[in-house]
């Protein structure tokens, strides 16, 4: 039996891509290069770990919260939901806002409110705190958007990721989901293990789509 194709929700990593106001964007220096004479090219990366598509580590949000080393691997690995959302700019999705059923322990919502992974918009949209509780009764474990935060972009208080903290439900943010239809895949966006890290970047991809009575593992 073939594999299902894989697609690749990850923005691509540049000094382009854009990262909240006052956090460090990624940057590149060349330390050797092979096509200046070197034998070999090395390169040292400097950035933000919540850069692009990106997990939060507990630790980012919550005292006493676990850091990104420390999460468990199986988080980021397994059946997995989109679920696309007609929703304004700066809204909070709510359970209202749904026109379909959470049936799986992974969810990514597409909002479509941020278009430009390269352009900074902080006019996105974000979770409610009734969303992840509806998110919790329906024992999801995952939840992801396709913008920078969970939360408003001028929040202070981040009531989505602490509601998500209180009820163990782990984050990944800034992933790509234009054009990827709505239904059933197979996630696998794993951190790295940056010991004491409050998150890491990943590479997310979706496998699929597969049957709607694979959703459970």
């Amino acid at each position: 039996m073939p594999l299902m194709p894989l697609i690749d929700i990850t923005p691509r990593v540049s000094p382009r891509l854009a990262v909240f106001p006052g956090d460090t964007a990624m940057s590149r220096e060349v330390l050797l290069d092979i096509e200046r004479g070197c034998n070999i090219t090395l390169s040292t990366l400097r950035a933000t770990v919540h850069l692009g598509a990106h997990v939060d580590a507990p630790s980012h949000y919550g005292k006493g919260g676990r850091t990104i080393e420390q999460q468990s691997l199986d988080l980021y690995v397994g059946p997995c939901q989109v679920i696309r959302v007609d929703v304004p700019k700066r809204h909070r999705i709510r359970p209202e806002d749904l026109r379909t059923e959470i049936n799986a322990p992974r969810v990514l919502f597409a909002t479509g409110t941020y278009s430009n992974p390269d352009q900074w918009d902080g006019d996105f949209a974000a979770l409610s705190v009734e969303l992840v509780d509806l998110l919790h009764a329906r024992g999801v474990r995952l939840v992801g958007i396709d913008v920078p935060s969970v939360d408003l972009s001028d929040s202070k208080d981040l009531p989505a990721h602490h509601r998500l903290f209180q009820h163990d439900i782990s984050i990944v943010e800034g992933v790509v989901l234009e054009g990827v239809a709505q239904g059933f895949y197979e996630l696998i966006a794993l951190p790295l293990a940056l010991e004491g890290f409050d998150g890491s970047p990943v590479r997310a991809v979706l496998r699929g789509p597969i049957p709607d009575d694979a959703t459970t593992a």
